[in-house]
C-alpha cells in the first residue's frame, strides 16, 4: 500500500522553494502518494500540518527563513520547529524539518536541494 505523504511548502522565497520541493520529490518518486500545499511563509506550515494530520501518514515542511535586521528571525524559526516537534510527538506521525535558517541568501541558495534529506529521514521513519 502506498504511503500517502504530504508535503507543506513556505514559497516566501520562490526560488529557494522550487530548489526543495525538486529535491524532495526525486527522493519520494516510488511507492509514495505525494500531494503538496503551498503556504506564503513558515510559520504557516505547522497550523497546515495540523488541518490535515489525519489525512497522512507522514509529512515534509519546507521553507526558509533567512536573518535580518530584527529578531523576527528568532521568534519565527524556534515557534515554528517547536510546533512541528510537538504535533508530530502527540500525533505520532513523522514531520520531517526541511526549514533552512540561515543567516543570509547566499547560505540558503546552498543549501536549497536539502528536501532530498528532510524526505530521506521521512522515509526512514516510516520504514520503522
Amino acid at each position: 500500500m502506498k504511503k500517502k505523504i504530504l508535503i507543506v511548502i513556505a514559497n516566501y522565497y520562490d526560488d529557494i522553494s522550487k530548489g526543495l520541493i525538486t529535491s524532495a520529490k526525486k527522493e519520494l518518486k516510488s511507492n509514495i502518494k505525494i500531494s503538496i500545499i503551498y503556504v506564503p511563509g513558515v510559520f504557516e506550515i505547522p497550523i497546515t500540518i495540523k488541518k490535515n494530520i489525519k489525512k497522512y501518514d507522514g509529512f515534509i515542511a519546507l521553507g526558509c527563513v533567512i536573518r535580518g535586521q530584527t529578531p523576527h528571525f528568532d521568534f519565527i524559526s524556534k515557534s515554528t520547529t517547536d510546533a512541528i516537534m510537538l504535533l508530530s510527538i502527540e500525533h505520532t506521525k513523522p514531520i520531517a524539518n526541511g526549514i533552512l535558517t540561515c543567516l543570509n541568501k547566499n547560505q540558503a541558495i546552498k543549501r536549497k536541494n536539502k528536501g532530498k534529506e528532510a524526505a530521506i529521514a521521512l522515509k526512514s521513519v516510516l520504514s520503522q
